[in-house]
């Protein structure tokens, strides 16, 4: 058993390794190894068998245009390199005392099962709305969706089902993302906890006011929790559905819930310590990115923090650029061609946040903003 650690770490544990193998370490690594290359593998496996699925109907569909890259495409040989080096970056937060042991991929064999299933019953559906371009379905479907949320949020993304706006989008959400992203994505949006630890050193924890924007399913905010067990946070997002599966899923007296626009945010000005986000920018139209940056400037205490996770931009990676160029044409991205070249610096400049640092992960980049103090 590991030693316990001090009241005032991070995350309520702390490294034991102090720069020297022993056997918790090896322990640890074997143990993160093992279950690391278990997702990668159940993930690839979902991806080939989509693959097939897709190639085999496609003589039903109306035929989609071949996607062009606009630019240099990485091989299958070095993304999995780099989810390599995403995974030790990863392990080495953990060996560092950022957070705990990740918990990653603990559905039971029943869940993972209905998902997988659920996961399959779909694939056909997106490839008829890819085919078609049907991507407005969430729009049209006035009786099941309600039409008081903004019309930019009232799409299929992705070609998705129900859009962001049904607890059964909501349970196969994540599952989804992982196929694409060979199971990494929770290790890319663990990225934001190593800024969120060095915050929870200088601070007490207890009194920290946090909320998780755009919270989704509590990918980030479940996370965080789990990392530091005194904070308490809040998680907002405009999809009550995504917001009732969240509950469910991480059942933790710690967090609480609002339904808000990221636009309009229902926090005094001057509130909150610490402001994190999650693959929200990329689907905004721009003028709404700079009304969030503007919102959450204003909310910010001085001298706190936002946490700011999304994809990799035109630049970051060069050998990534073509690749990120085929996101908008095989998925509904309405806003992402216009993300990849956003000046998020600028806008936090014209908005009263200053960049501190910019990180790649994979196909993630993360920033952190600090307000002035």
């Amino acid at each position: 058993m590991e030693r316990a650690a001090p009241a005032d770490t991070a995350s309520g544990t702390q490294s034991v390794d102090a720069g020297r193998p022993n056997l918790f370490s090896i322990a640890r690594r074997a143990r993160y190894a093992v279950a690391q290359t278990s997702r990668v593998a159940l993930y690839t496996v979902h991806s080939e068998a989509m693959r097939r699925i897709n190639q085999r109907i496609q003589k039903d569909l109306p035929p989609v245009p071949k996607p062009v890259p606009d630019g240099p495409v990485p091989s299958q040989r070095r993304m999995l390199s780099d989810i390599a080096k995403l995974f030790a970056a990863d392990l080495k937060s953990v060996e560092a005392g950022d957070y705990p042991m990740p918990q990653d991929g603990t559905m039971s064999p029943r869940e993972l099962l209905a998902t997988s299933r659920a996961f399959f019953k779909d694939v056909p559906e997106v490839a008829r709305r890819r085919a078609t371009g049907a991507h407005q379905e969430v729009f049209e479907d006035r009786a099941r969706f309600p039409d008081t949320l903004p019309r930019y949020y009232r799409q299929n993304f992705h070609f998705q089902t129900d859009g962001w706006l049904s607890e059964e989008s909501a349970k196969l959400y994540d599952f989804q993302v992982d196929v694409l992203f060979s199971g990494a994505t929770a290790a890319m949006r663990r990225r934001a906890l190593v800024p969120f630890a060095r915050i929870i050193r200088r601070k007490d924890q207890r009194k920290l006011a946090y909320m998780d924007l755009a919270c989704g399913t509590s990918g980030l905010l479940g996370p965080a929790l789990g990392a530091f067990p005194r904070l308490r946070g809040i998680g907002v997002d405009l999809s009550e559905p995504y917001l009732s599966v969240a509950r469910d899923r991480l059942g933790n007296p710690r967090a609480a819930y609002t339904t808000a626009k990221a636009e309009q945010l229902p926090f005094a000005d001057n509130s909150l310590d610490v402001v994190s986000c999650v693959y929200l920018f990329h689907e905004l139209p721009p003028k709404i990115r700079r009304q969030v940056f503007a919102e959450v400037a204003r909310v910010l205490k001085p001298g706190g923090s936002f946490l700011f996770v999304d994809s990799l931009q035109t630049g970051d990676v060069p050998d990534y650029d073509g690749l990120l160029s085929l996101f908008p044409q095989l998925f509904h991205e309405p806003y992402y061609t216009s993300y990849l070249k956003e000046d998020f610096g600028a806008i936090g400049r014209d908005t009263g946040l200053e960049l501190r640092e910019v990180t790649p992960a994979f196909v993630s980049r993360m920033a952190e903003f600090v307000k002035p103090a």
